[in-house]
């Protein structure tokens, strides 16, 4: 990423940026555009959006609450729940399965209801990769919905979550062709331009560069996003020492083991990864 004297574009990966481009009335079109990549033509054609409240309880007190990102209705009924995810947390599946429910649940009118739902689509855009085993390393961009185990036949269709793995997308400038191709582009690296590539001209591009460019920005606006990008930075921090921590944690345990064993001084270290001295001062 270019330092701050050079950024010229916001971070999209922070709250601010996230919900200046995506999450606001006067930039909806960029919100619209985004989610018809998402399906090329074979899906959907959103015409219109309206924003919805973003912040959800539960059916009774102290029942967790729901907050989106950005949560819309599309023009044919459609809801969307779109998040972007910093980093990897545990049970995210769950956590994203929940936040679903949602949409589902006020659905639901008072009285008399025949259980007709509209299309619930769940979009998670990913700072982090799911574990090697699941999927291959070419493959960022994940389709789920309910389906047969047996037959794979799709057994319900108006619940949809797509999943983007950011990390995995490495296409440069010149490989860039569908519209799908070019918003993954910008959301992977709009902080880290200095320019607007030539392979993103198309109009609705002319819009989002407009407002992601901080200089155009007023002074309160400015302090916002400097705010939310001193909190994101501090997230990823956080999350960096929570690791650390957790892998000295877990060499201490891997020597008490070894030593447990019986094992030489020079075997522990070894196998903990770690040189005679540090283990010296750890098993006294």
């Amino acid at each position: 990423m270019a330092d701050d004297k050079k950024e010229r574009y916001i971070n999209p990966y922070t709250d601010f940026g996230f919900k200046k481009l995506f999450g606001t009335e006067m930039n909806k079109e960029l919100l619209i555009s985004f989610l018809n990549s998402l399906f090329g033509d074979t899906k959907r054609d959103i015409v219109d959006v309206k924003y919805l409240n973003s912040e959800h309880l539960g059916d009774g007190y102290g029942d967790r609450r729901a907050v989106f990102d950005v949560y819309c209705m599309t023009d044919d009924g459609g809801r969307f729940i779109v998040e972007m995810q910093k980093a990897e947390q545990d049970y995210f599946k769950d956590r994203s399965i929940y936040y679903s429910t949602f949409a589902i649940r006020e659905q639901a009118p008072k009285g008399e209801w025949d259980y007709h739902l509209d299309d619930v689509y769940t979009v998670g855009i990913l700072n982090f990769t799911f574990p090697d085993t699941e999927y291959p390393a070419d493959k960022f961009r994940h389709e789920i919905q309910l389906k047969d185990t047996e037959d794979n036949h799709v057994f319900y269709d108006k619940l949809t979550f797509v999943y983007l793995e950011m990390p995995k997308f490495n296409m440069d400038e010149s490989e860039l062709v569908t519209m799908f191709d070019k918003w993954m582009f910008v959301l992977r690296n709009l902080s880290r331009l200095l320019d607007r590539p030539k392979a993103l001209q198309d109009r609705v591009f002319d819009r989002l560069f407009e407002q992601a460019e901080i200089a155009k920005y007023s002074d309160a606006e400015r302090r916002q996003y400097e705010e939310s990008k001193k909190d994101y930075w501090d997230y990823f921090s956080t999350m960096k020492t929570a690791k650390r921590k957790a892998r000295e944690e877990e060499k201490v345990d891997t020597v008490f083991r070894l030593k447990s064993m019986g094992l030489s001084l020079e075997q522990i270290a070894q196998g903990a990864g770690l040189d005679t001295e540090s283990v010296k001062k750890l098993i006294g």
